[in-house]
């Protein structure tokens, strides 16, 4: 069984903590991995945060000296706030399912939802994460940034979809090392009302289905909660 969490994203909405969500994430993971609970989750909304996984250049740092929290994930620097619907996805991975293998199927699920939505975005080589392709004078713009780390066979961090716009956050560092393409989100593409929690419960089906034949278990039905 693959169940969703919504934390912070329920009736009572609030901002999540990274440290806080971190230490969560890794109870959950030691959990999943030891067999004692099913595959799980997280969604969250987070606090403004800047993270950088283990390719961070310290030339990629924020240029006006915001802090920035060290992680055990793979890439570079990105930021997370709100606006954002950030997920961690934490499976054990079938024999013979590799890290590569995983990030294609988040990328896929990622952009599944947003062809539903009428946008159409993709991947580019030698590059992670969900991209729309350069059009009327645009760059090439990342609207999905992802990130993991498999230990034990099971997954942690994940993927972060920018939902509302975040421009001036992004302007302050060069996201995931990449200083010759652009950021944008569902928002600056296709103008509207878009909430975080609503984007959230319209991507599970998509995650289930791209998951699932990576997953040690096979899916049965969904268990979400708010």
């Amino acid at each position: 069984m693959l169940s969703f969490e919504y934390r912070g994203l329920g009736p009572e909405p609030h901002y999540c903590d990274y440290q806080e969500t971190w230490d969560y994430q890794r109870e959950v993971h030691a959990a999943v991995a030891g067999g004692l609970r099913g595959d799980h989750v997280i969604y969250v909304e987070h606090s403004p945060v800047y993270t950088a996984g283990r390719r961070t250049r310290e030339s990629d740092y924020p240029v006006d000296g915001t802090p920035v929290i060290p992680v055990d994930r793979g890439g570079e620097i990105t930021y997370h706030g709100p606006g954002q619907l950030v997920g961690y996805p934490i499976l054990r991975l079938a024999d013979g399912v590799g890290v590569v293998d995983y990030v294609r199927a988040l990328e896929a699920g990622v952009i599944s939802l947003l062809a539903g939505y009428g946008l159409p975005s993709g991947r580019v080589v030698g590059r992670t994460g969900v991209w729309l392709g350069a059009s009327e004078g645009r760059p090439e713009r990342k609207i999905c940034a992802i990130g993991v780390r498999v230990a034990s066979r099971t997954t942690m961090h994940g993927f972060a979809l920018n939902v509302q716009s975040s421009a001036e956050r992004f302007g302050n560092i060069v996201p995931c090392g990449i200083s010759d393409a652009g950021v944008t989100s569902i928002v600056e593409e296709l103008p509207g009302r878009w909430e975080v929690a609503e984007v959230a419960r319209d991507l599970e089906p998509h995650l289930i289905c791209a998951l699932a034949p990576l997953r040690a278990r096979p899916d049965r039905k969904v268990d979400s909660t708010g």
